[in-house]
């Protein structure tokens, strides 16, 4: 149970695709929020995940912010304790797929 738990944990941490939601940009075209913050996320997911959702029509980044985040890992006991870890970032894009040329 405990392996179970700790691989279910490890993949959401480390989970390698942006997650999407839909809303509107300003001009009325259907945007897409990105988010691809994480260990194992980086601005090619965002980029990845705009190109399947646009395709060959492209798209308009509207929006894009990245800040750092707070460290993941956790204490350990032992003579000298303290901390490991990795800093994470918080990463996310906003997109509107291009209108077709008239």
């Amino acid at each position: 149970m405990k392996l179970r738990t700790l691989i279910i944990c490890t993949s959401a941490l480390f989970g390698g695709c942006a997650t999407v939601h839909q809303s509107y940009a300003p001009d009325g075209r259907v945007s897409y929020n990105l988010n691809c913050s994480g260990l194992a996320r980086g601005w090619d997911k965002c980029f990845q995940a705009a190109g399947d959702i646009c395709k060959e029509a492209g798209f308009d980044v509207l929006d894009r912010s990245d800040e750092p985040s707070s460290t993941v890992g956790g204490s350990y006991s032992g003579n000298r304790g303290g901390m490991f870890g990795a800093q994470t970032s918080e990463r996310s894009m906003a997109v509107a797929c291009k209108r077709p040329a008239p």
